[in-house]
């Protein structure tokens, strides 16, 4: 007899592990003493204006007494809190309103995979049970037969225990999160920031948990991109910044490479926080200007291309040296097959799950992307795939699990639009949007580690979180 094969579907939505706590604070007001004011008089000067808080000053007249009279005026959405803190509980709210979102959809298409797992759990039951009583009614072969076929599904329970394990851990969470967001919004409506210091240590457990969750399934495919998150905005137009993909997760440093061309100063902050607030970097000077901003961190070095030529350079941080570098065969350089913003952006390296690839084109292959998988510590080619898409019609390009995705556009209303899938050596056309909110994109990256993409958007330094979809398979299954 035959067992149909066993396959297990779920889907997971990952989100990006960023802490993003910003402190709001009023104005200095030093150094008025050169504002003139005319007694009996009333001048409105905007000293200092948020665009989020609109903050705004006020001058007047003298008091009696002989002292100036500042009056400070807020927007009525603004509230202050003893502590300062309600600023801070409106993002937590947002943060776990995201966690609860994305555990809904969890729940959602894994209800379905649960009843399958169930069937399949009492059809292995019944295959027992049905070889245990044909001992002797069945000739020896087919009691043979039967019994390797159960002996090949005996792993299979352990699987479909873990399945069920990870389901009630899903319920579970999403009990916690709409406890949780109970418990803020109870907050937010008396206008205040009690306990906040505990509500951010379970938000944070919260989500570290669920990350964990989402490293058990591994890779995926591509379904969706989240709403940016705006980390900072620092710099000219063009740009790029990362984190390194090899490091551990303790490890939060973050590399800033500003420009496109020439370039050779490499900040590298301590921290996330620290790249926030723009402080505790050390200067790296490269020893030769990069081209494009394509650069990537893997493990402790900066691979990079090297300004006017198609040369790779592998810069080891901690012993500020380079170790190696070597010539892409063929791969054109200094603007001839640059992605659609231009920007010298002939070359784009990346690192997914499986390693380090180069993105360029050649003359040979008539100006369409090619993908190379390098050897990180040689740099050499060690296989490459013709995607048959036109690199100038590319805005960006990216990583997941040895796909690359590649979006239509650099600007506003762009897409993800092209999938290579390079296990299979295959594409396929995909509708993926997301939301250019700067308007001008030259550098997207994909980072492994936090399973989330990094972007230059017009000055400003944004994070996507990413839809994944992932198969789980039985060992027997295709």
């Amino acid at each position: 007899m035959s067992v149909p094969l066993l396959k297990i579907g779920a889907v997971l939505s990952t989100m990006a592990m960023v802490t993003n706590w910003m402190s709001q604070t009023l104005p200095s007001l030093v150094g008025l003493n050169g504002t003139v004011s005319r007694a009996g008089s009333s001048e409105k000067i905007t000293l200092f204006q948020s665009p989020e808080e609109g903050w705004q000053l006020y001058t007047s007249a003298q008091a009696p007494d002989g002292k100036c009279v500042c009056t400070a005026v807020i927007p009525a959405q603004s509230t202050c809190s003893r502590d300062g803190r309600s600023r801070e509980l409106r993002q937590l709210m947002e943060k776990v309103q995201n966690v609860s979102q994305s555990m809904e959809v969890l729940e959602l298409r894994t209800y379905r995979d649960l009843q399958y797992v169930r069937s399949m759990e009492t059809l292995m039951r019944s295959l027992d049970a049905r070889l245990r009583a044909a001992d002797g009614s069945l000739s020896a072969k087919s009691f043979q037969e039967l019994k390797d076929r159960m002996t090949e599904l005996l792993p299979l329970s352990s699987v479909l225990e873990q399945y069920k394990t990870d389901t009630r851990t899903i319920v579970r969470l999403r009990e916690e999160v709409r406890n949780l967001s109970g418990s803020l919004a109870a907050i937010q409506e008396e206008m205040g920031a009690y306990g906040y210091e505990d509500l951010q240590q379970r938000v944070l457990a919260l989500e570290a948990r669920l990350h964990a969750c989402a490293q058990k399934l591994g890779c995926g495919k591509l379904t969706g991109v989240s709403n940016p998150i705006t980390i900072r905005a620092m710099g000219s137009r063009f740009g790029s910044w990362m984190t390194d993909t090899m490091a551990p997760s303790v490890d939060s440093r973050v590399w800033y490479m500003d420009g496109y061309y020439k370039g050779r100063r490499v900040l590298e902050f301590r921290t996330l926080g620290d790249f926030i607030k723009g402080q505790n970097f050390i200067q790296h000077l490269l020893p030769q200007p990069w081209a494009g901003t394509g650069h990537v961190v893997y493990n402790g070095s900066l691979f990079y291309n090297k300004y006017q030529s198609n040369v790779v350079v592998k810069y080891h941080f901690r012993s500020r040296s380079v170790l190696v570098q070597r010539s892409l065969p063929g791969a054109g350089y200094n603007n001839t097959f640059p992605y659609s913003w231009g920007g010298f952006s002939d070359m784009d390296f990346m690192v997914d799950e499986s390693g380090l690839w180069a993105v360029y084109t050649t003359n040979q292959n008539a100006g369409n992307i090619v993908v190379s998988r390098l050897d990180p510590h040689t740099l050499e080619v060690m296989r490459s795939w013709d995607t048959g898409y036109p690199k100038r019609s590319a805005g960006e390009a990216f990583m997941i699990c040895g796909v690359l995705y590649v979006t239509n556009s650099h600007l506003a209303g762009a897409k993800v639009y092209f999938a290579y899938f390079t296990n299979t050596s295959s594409y396929e056309y995909t509708d993926v949007p997301f939301h250019n909110q700067y308007s001008h994109i030259s550098m997207l990256d994909y980072n492994p580690r936090e399973r989330a993409l990094y972007t230059w958007n017009n000055g400003h330094q944004v994070l996507y979180n990413v839809t994944l979809f992932h198969v789980i398979s039985t060992a027997g299954d295709p």
